[in-house]
């Protein structure tokens, strides 16, 4: 069984909701931000529903398709 990240089942610090906004509109992957806060992904992604948070890309274009194609 995986080993649970430091902070698993503990509620989340103003802190760390912070660092969570900062880091989503840097476009960091979950998976990166889950290593930072020490949470797991879903756990992060869980809180950014609640929070309002979007953690999808914003600039990057659809398809990985270059401009003038």
């Amino acid at each position: 069984m995986a080993k649970q990240p430091e902070h698993a089942h503990e509620p989340w610090t103003q802190p760390q909701k912070v660092e969570l906004k900062k880091l989503a509109t840097e476009n960091t992957p979950t998976r990166v931000i889950g290593i930072k806060l020490k949470r797991t992904p879903s756990a992060v992604q869980s809180e950014a529903s609640k929070l309002g948070i979007s953690l999808k890309p914003t600039n990057r274009s659809p398809y990985n398709r270059k401009p003038g194609k």
